[in-house]
C-alpha cells in the first residue's frame, strides 16, 4: 500500500458560476479518480492532492513522485519511456518515466472566471506519436508526443471532452458533452469525418471492435454506432431509463433541460440535485469493454451488464 497525501475533488470558488460566489464548490462532475498504469516494472497513478505517483510494481515502494497544481484524476498513458497524464491545471504532462523529470508541458484552454472550462479529465491516448486526448476547454487535441508541440485541435461548441479517444485506423472516436455529440475526427488533420447526436451527455469512453464503437451515454443507453457510416447500429436501454421517474428524458432520449435543471436551492447544491437526477434513469457512464463478443459496462442504476 502506497498511500497519497489526501484526495478530493476538484474544486473552486464560483465553480461553474454557481453562488455564492465565494464559497469553494467541490465540483459535482468530477467523477473519475485515475486509474493505474503499469508498466517498466512500477506502477503510475494521479491522485486528488496534485500529485502523480510512480511506486514499485514488487514492493509499493514509492519511486518518484510529480507535482502538479490542482487535481490529477486523469489517467496515465505509458508509452517506452515516458509517461503522459493531464492534471486539472490546465496542462498535459510528459514525464520520464524512470527519474519522474518533466519532458515537455503542454498549456491547453483556462477558465479563471468560473473555472469550467479548464482541466484535463480525459485521459490520453498514444498512437503512432501522437497524443489524443480531450479538455474541459471544449477541444480535443493531438500532440506530438516527443516534443510535446500541438498538431491540430478540435473544438467541441464550448462542450466539455470527458472520454479518453480511441484511436484505430486512422480515425479518433470520441463523445462530448454539452454537445452531446459522439464524433469521428481524422488523426492526422482534426477533420470532421462524422457527427452522431447522442442525445445527451457523454462522459463514456468508446470501446471499438469490428466495425462498431460502443459508448455509453447520460441517459441511460449504450450506443453500438458504426464506425464507417456514423449510423446507429442498435441501442440498449436500462430499465430506470425506461421508467424515467424524474421525468428528465424527452421521448428521443435527449434532456429534458427545465426539468432536469430546474433550481431547488437557488445556490451551488442544485449541481448535486441536478447529478442525482441522473442516477436516476441509469446513466452511463463507465467505459464499455468487449471481449468474445459480449459488452460489458456498469450503470448509475448499480447494475453491471453483459450484452451479447
Amino acid at each position: 500500500m502506497l498511500p497519497v497525501e489526501y484526495e478530493r475533488k476538484f474544486e473552486a470558488k464560483n465553480l461553474h458560476g454557481y453562488p455564492p460566489a465565494a464559497q469553494t464548490i467541490p465540483d459535482a462532475w468530477d467523477i473519475f479518480t485515475s486509474s493505474p498504469a503499469v508498466a517498466n516494472g512500477k506502477v503510475y497513478f494521479g491522485s486528488g492532492d496534485g500529485n502523480i505517483y510512480a511506486a514499485d510494481a514488487q514492493t509499493g515502494v514509492l519511486q518518484w513522485k510529480f507535482t502538479t497544481k490542482d487535481v490529477v484524476h486523469a489517467s496515465p498513458a505509458v508509452v517506452g519511456n515516458t509517461v503522459y497524464v493531464g492534471s486539472w491545471d490546465s496542462y498535459l504532462y510528459a514525464i520520464d518515466a524512470d527519474s519522474g523529470l518533466e519532458k515537455w508541458a503542454f498549456k491547453s484552454g483556462d477558465d479563471p472566471a468560473i473555472h469550467n472550462q479548464v482541466g484535463f479529465q480525459s485521459s490520453p491516448a498514444v498512437v503512432d506519436g501522437t497524443v489524443y486526448v480531450g479538455c474541459r476547454d471544449a477541444h480535443v487535441y493531438a500532440i506530438d508526443a516527443a516534443t510535446g508541440r500541438k498538431k491540430w485541435d478540435y473544438p467541441a461548441s464550448k462542450s466539455w471532452v470527458n472520454g479518453t479517444p480511441a484511436v484505430r485506423d486512422g480515425v479518433v472516436y470520441v463523445g462530448t458533452s454539452d454537445s452531446s455529440r459522439f464524433m469521428a475526427l481524422d488523426a492526422k488533420n482534426g477533420r470532421l469525418r462524422f457527427n452522431f447526436d447522442a442525445k445527451a451527455y457523454m462522459f463514456s469512453s468508446a470501446a471499438l471492435a469490428g466495425d462498431l464503437a460502443y459508448v455509453g451515454d447520460h441517459n441511460g443507453k449504450l450506443y453500438a454506432i458504426d464506425v464507417k457510416s456514423g449510423k446507429l447500429a442498435w441501442e440498449f436501454q436500462t430499465d430506470a431509463s425506461k421508467a424515467d421517474p424524474l421525468k428528465v428524458l424527452k421521448p428521443d432520449g435527449s434532456l429534458n433541460q427545465e426539468v432536469l435543471f430546474a433550481p431547488v436551492f437557488n445556490d451551488f447544491e442544485d449541481m448535486y440535485v441536478d447529478f442525482y437526477k441522473f442516477v436516476t434513469i441509469g446513466a452511463i457512464m463507465s467505459s464499455p469493454v468487449v471481449d468474445k463478443g459480449v459488452v460489458y459496462f456498469g450503470s448509475m442504476d448499480g447494475n453491471l451488464y453483459a450484452l451479447l
